[in-house]
């Protein structure tokens, strides 16, 4: 009974704070439905003059808001990706792993485990990533999530304001989120401005539809300026192929800190992210490359755990350093960079793959 007496407060704490953690969403919520009435009932209808103009205004502002609200919701409700089972220990491993106190030996057993894994990331004292918390060992790019409780694959940051992970999943919705959310608020304000300065020089009479107008200008005006640096930034991300987490902090490789160790070219990191069928990038739906377990690596200096192989004369390079066969996703995102790059060593982790 004492232990279920102590497992009782801890549930009903969690459950707390998983409510608490949807109050941001219910706010943005709240503001899009009121901005929502404010625009298409207290502008449109009630303020604007012209038919036309009308149409033409909720036109435009209805195909922003369906896809502002389609994109907000796939980031909201996309789950994020785990570690797939292959990087769990196997039980024999896990038991010994427990068991043992000293850190060099419990990194031996971690070093036999990953030996078929697709790693190519290591800590910053060179050390088998792995989480203790959800016992596996983390891919690239994977991070442990304490708001989550979960390990993420390729995990840029979680999100308050969307009660969720941003990663691998989702990551195409986040940035197709802050570009319609500010495609929504620039059309708002450029749209209500007119009718802003009226109201406010009181050439418009004084109506219901004045405190609309006017907070509508404020709140799109604000929303504006502060979505529009964080959009900036992620599209810089993107350009790099890097996350949030590794923007911060650089992944470290069996050689060291890497910063660009991910960059595969400008073009090649937006394929990576929005997938090579332009005509689904301005859709919230998944095209982004790979799987989230394996990513394609190059670095400058060469890695002395990797074999070498030389390669036929006619390849872009005399020794390139090539584990066995890349996966279909690595092949896509490398089969161009292999002729672009002559004195660059490209390197692709291994499946651990029959």
């Amino acid at each position: 009974k004492a232990p279920s007496g102590k497992m009782a407060p801890s549930h009903v704490l969690r459950c707390c704070q998983r409510g608490l953690a949807w109050i941001p969403v219910i706010f943005i919520a709240l503001v899009v439905c009121w901005s929502y009435y404010a625009y298409v009932v207290e502008l449109c209808i009630f303020t604007i003059p012209s038919t036309g103009e009308k149409i033409i205004y909720l036109v435009v502002f209805h195909l922003s808001f369906v896809m502002f609200v389609w994109s907000y919701w796939k980031t909201i409700f996309t789950r994020p990706v785990n570690p797939s089972k292959e990087f769990c220990l196997p039980k024999a491993e896990k038991e010994q792993y427990e068991k043992e106190e000293r850190p060099e030996t419990q990194q031996e057993i971690l070093k036999r485990a990953a030996s078929s894994l697709p790693l190519y990331t290591r800590t910053g004292a060179g050390a088998i990533r792995y989480c203790d918390r959800c016992q596996v060992i983390k891919p690239d790019r994977c991070h442990h999530c304490s708001a989550c409780d979960m390990c993420v694959l390729k995990m840029d940051h979680h999100c308050p304001w969307v009660n969720n992970c941003v990663g691998f999943s989702n990551y195409k919705f986040f940035i197709l989120f802050l570009a319609y959310s500010l495609v929504y608020c620039l059309f708002i304000a450029a749209t209500v401005l007119q009718y802003f300065i009226k109201f406010w020089t009181s050439e418009l009479p004084d109506s219901h539809a004045k405190f609309h107008v006017l907070f509508l200008f404020f709140v799109a005006a604000m929303f504006c300026i502060s979505i529009l640096s964080l959009f900036t930034y992620h599209l810089w991300l993107v350009g790099k192929n890097r996350s949030t987490i590794e923007a911060f902090r650089a992944p470290v490789f069996r050689n060291g800190p890497d910063k660009n160790g991910f960059s595969l070219g400008f073009t090649k990191n937006i394929v990576q992210v929005f997938g090579d069928q332009k005509k689904y990038w301005p859709l919230p739906i998944f095209t982004s490359q790979g799987d989230g377990l394996i990513f394609p690596t190059r670095l400058v200096t060469t890695d002395p755990e990797q074999p070498t192989v030389v390669l036929p004369p006619n390849s872009f390079s005399d020794e390139v350093q090539q584990p066995s066969p890349p996966s279909e996703s690595q092949n896509r995102l490398l089969c161009d960079n292999l002729q672009a790059n002559d004195h660059l060593e490209i390197v692709t982790v291994k499946s651990g793959k029959p």
